[in-house]
C-alpha cells in the first residue's frame, strides 16, 4: 500500500460508518486493543421496510416464485416480515439461494434449516454460478432494498435468470449531526449512501488530516464525487478485507 507521506500522520482513532456489533467477535475490537485505538461505531444509514400493502401495489405475488436469492440478513428479515403481513405461508419447496454461508445459517431464524433446499456461494452471486445454472429453470424472487446491488442485478440479467427484483427495504440516512465536533483520524465507509449521509449531515465537511478508508469500487467512486482523498483501498490483493488494509496502513505510520 502506498502511503502520502504528507498525511501519514499516526493513526489514534477509528470511526466505523457502521451500527456496533451485538457482539465483541468484529476484528476492528482486535485491531483497536493491538493499537491501542479509540474505536467508535457508528450507523451513517438504516434501514426502513416496505408495507405488504406497498409490495402488492407492485402486482408482486410471492406465490408465484420457486426460489429466492438474498444477497443480505436485511433481505431475509424483511421477506419473512413482509411474508407474514401478506399472511403468506412460505412453501417447504421454495429453494434458497444465499451468496454466503453466514447468510445462509442466518435463516435458521425463520425456517428449520436441515428440511429446506439451501445453497450458498462464498460472497457474489457469481459464486453460486454453478448451482444456479443446474437450477435455470426457476423463477427466482430477488428481495432487495431501493439501492439494490446492481452488479448482482446485472449479473442475473446477463446470464438469463427469471428473476423479478422486489423492494422490500429502504436505505434511509441517519441524523448523526452530533458527531460535529468530534474528529477521528480515519474514517471507515462501506457504501455510497454512508459517503451521501456525511454530506447531507454535514455539507461543508473538509477533509483535513482525516484518513478515508471505503469498501468496494461504487464507495470509492461516491467519494471520488465528492473530492475525498482515499487513504485506504479494500479489497485490494493483499487486503481483501477491510481490516487487513487499515491494518497495513497503520503498521506504516504508526512507526
Amino acid at each position: 500500500m502506498q502511503v502520502d507521506v504528507a498525511r501519514a500522520n499516526k493513526v489514534k482513532s477509528i470511526l466505523v460508518t457502521l451500527p456496533k456489533p451485538e457482539n465483541d467477535k468484529s476484528p476492528y475490537f482486535a485491531l483497536a486493543e493491538k493499537y491501542n485505538l479509540k474505536l467508535d461505531f457508528r450507523g451513517f444509514i438504516h434501514v426502513e421496510g416496505v408495507s405488504a400493502k406497498d409490495v402488492r401495489k407492485e402486482k408482486i405475488n410471492f406465490a408465484d416464485y420457486s426460489a429466492v436469492i438474498f444477497t443480505s440478513k436485511n433481505a431475509v428479515d424483511h421477506f419473512f416480515r413482509v411474508c407474514e403481513e401478506m399472511r403468506y405461508e412460505v412453501s417447504s419447496e421454495m429453494k434458497y439461494f444465499c451468496i454466503s454461508e453466514t447468510i445462509a445459517l442466518y435463516l435458521q431464524k425463520y425456517i428449520q434449516y436441515r428440511k429446506r433446499k439451501i445453497f450458498f456461494g462464498k460472497q457474489t452471486a457469481k459464486d453460486l454460478e454453478e448451482v444456479l445454472k443446474k437450477h435455470s429453470k426457476e423463477k427466482f424472487l430477488f428481495p432487495c432494498s431501493d439501492v439494490a446491488n446492481e452488479e448482482t442485478q446485472k449479473w442475473l440479467q446477463d446470464n438469463g435468470y427469471n428473476f423479478t427484483p422486489a423492494v422490500l427495504f429502504r436505505t434511509v440516512i441517519s441524523d448523526i449531526k452530533d458527531l460535529e465536533k468530534v474528529f477521528y483520524d480515519v474514517i471507515v465507509f462501506f457504501s455510497p449512501s454512508s459517503v451521501q449521509s456525511l454530506y447531507e449531515n454535514f455539507p461543508d465537511f473538509k477533509q483535513n488530516n482525516t484518513r478515508v478508508a471505503a469498501f468496494g469500487a461504487s464507495t470509492q467512486q461516491e467519494l471520488l464525487k465528492h473530492d475525498l482523498i482515499l487513504d485506504i483501498p479494500a479489497p485490494t490483493p493483499e487486503a481483501p478485507s477491510m481490516t487487513m488494509a487499515v491494518e497495513q496502513y497503520i503498521k506504516q505510520v504508526n512507526k
